[in-house]
């Protein structure tokens, strides 16, 4: 018997941004699809515009599963788990324990095909530079939203985000930014009549 697949499903009860009065809440499952999503745009934005050769389906599988071993760790807020360079490097260790970890819960036959996901390959570097920033745009997008609905609560972190995403220096992430962007701050109606 294997419990993989139901560890992973418990992504769904991880709460993100559990220091912060949220509007919505949100759970690392929809988080990761929504990472997913904007993962595959800013791989296509880069394969369509700036003649990168992004696989954007290798990168949609990575972003699905970039958070999944929360399930194990928990959702450790940005400003602790970033607090200083012994707690960075404590928590890089931990996730590393919690993905072998869950690594053992698959068919003995299926670890070495997913290791290739969770296990991070030199391959996939650019790979991972995209799923990275598309976490960092959807952090970010949660920010518009809650900004745009009147909480107050994500301003500061919107302006850290921001200020991340251009250092990132990405031509994909800043055409996402440019054209798709404010659309998360729209209400349906306002969204409709465009």
């Amino acid at each position: 018997m294997s419990h993989f697949y139901a560890y992973v499903s418990r992504m769904k009860l991880i709460e993100r941004w559990s220091l912060m009065h949220n509007l919505r809440p949100e759970n690392v499952q929809e988080h990761s699809l929504q990472v997913a999503i904007v993962a595959h745009s800013l791989a296509t934005i880069g394969n369509k515009y700036f003649n990168k050769n992004y696989n954007a389906d290798r990168i949609c599988t990575l972003s699905i599963f970039h958070d999944a071993t929360e399930v194990l760790t928990g959702d450790l807020p940005t400003p602790v788990k970033y607090f200083n360079p012994e707690i960075k490097n404590a928590y890089k260790e931990i996730e590393k324990l919690a993905t072998d970890k869950l690594l053992s819960y698959l068919p003995s036959e299926m670890i070495d095909e997913y290791s290739k996901i969770f296990k991070k390959q030199d391959r996939d570097l650019e790979s991972w530079k995209i799923v990275k920033a598309a976490d960092s745009l959807c952090a970010y997008i949660k920010c518009v939203e809650e900004s745009a609905a009147g909480n107050k609560e994500f301003n500061r972190a919107k302006i850290t985000i921001e200020s991340s995403l251009l250092k990132m220096e990405l031509e994909e992430v800043s055409y996402f930014i440019k054209n798709f962007l404010h659309s998360f701050s729209l209400s349906l109606d306002e969204l409709s009549i465009q």
